[in-house]
């Protein structure tokens, strides 16, 4: 992954209007999805960055699994409940799925996941107020730090990179 690459992402959603939570996170899966449009083609050789493995099915679990690990964390904190902690490996672990080759088929299926998780998001942070997104109940980041801090998860895609 090239240092320009993540940080055009990071400037990308260092510029989202800060009323646009939502778009943080629709955004982010819009790139990955793009990006992913070109793992058909991976060779199946594994990308090595900040000392981590990454493939194209390990950048969908870890997109997928870090925005339901933050959905849960925010409607915990919402319903005024403790939250639970996760218990992923995140991106320490690849598994032997995670190299597996990414198919058309995988490809649909990312699309299908991850869209409908953007959707959730963007409909739970569109239903809150600016009060609500800036003063969050519970410990940990507001609800808008939160979707800034999911459009960063463009990292696991652009690890991988566009493979046209």
């Amino acid at each position: 992954m090239s240092a320009t690459h993540t940080a055009t992402a990071a400037t990308e959603s260092a510029q989202a209007p800060a009323s646009a939570p939502a778009a943080l996170v629709t955004g982010m899966v819009e790139h990955v999805l793009d990006l992913a449009a070109t793992w058909t083609r991976w060779d199946g050789v594994p990308v090595h960055a900040d000392g981590r493995v990454y493939a194209p099915h390990k950048a969908v679990r870890r997109v997928a699994d870090h925005l339901v690990d933050h959905l849960a964390e925010m409607e915990a904190r919402l319903a005024g409940r403790p939250t639970e902690p996760d218990h992923w490996h995140a991106s320490a672990t690849t598994t032997p799925a995670d190299l597996a080759p990414f198919t058309p088929d995988d490809l649909d299926e990312a699309r299908s996941r991850l869209t409908r998780l953007a959707r959730i998001w963007a409909d739970r942070l569109d239903a809150l107020t600016p009060w609500q997104l800036d003063d969050s109940p519970g410990e940990g980041w507001s609800f808008r730090e939160l979707a800034r801090h999911l459009g960063e998860s463009v990292y696991y895609a652009d690890a991988v990179g566009d493979l046209s």
